[in-house]
């Protein structure tokens, strides 16, 4: 007997908001440098629409991930605008590697929850 989860049916955001941390150091070194519109546009563009940032949890994020050291910020005026790029610290690529390090192993660890032994 298989098993299925599907998120359609569930409260993915809860889910999700333990993800955001390591989604996000991810798209950074992957991109080096992104600003927030950019973040989320990116991240529902790769997940074909099934996860959305808000700002109400993406900005709070940069903000406490900056004051840690693991990202830096380079602000540019863009016509009129000003914006704030993101990009990762050397420490910041240290921590991207343990976090994606920490959400593969919850995976396998829900993997082995999730899928029934045979008997």
């Amino acid at each position: 007997m298989v098993i299925y989860v599907s998120l359609r049916y569930m409260n993915k955001s809860g889910l999700y908001k333990g993800c955001l941390e390591p989604i996000l150091l991810k798209l950074l070194d992957e991109h080096g440098r992104m600003y927030g519109y950019e973040i989320t546009q990116k991240v529902k563009e790769l997940t074909a629409g099934e996860l959305s940032i808000t700002e109400g949890a993406l900005y709070p994020l940069l903000h406490r991930l900056e004051a840690e050291g693991v990202l830096e910020v380079e602000v540019e005026n863009i016509g009129n605008r000003v914006r704030k790029y993101y990009a990762l610290t050397k420490a910041g690529k240290k921590e991207k590697s343990k976090a994606l390090t920490e959400l593969e192993n919850f995976r396998n660890t829900l993997q082995l929850l999730l899928t029934p032994k045979l008997a």
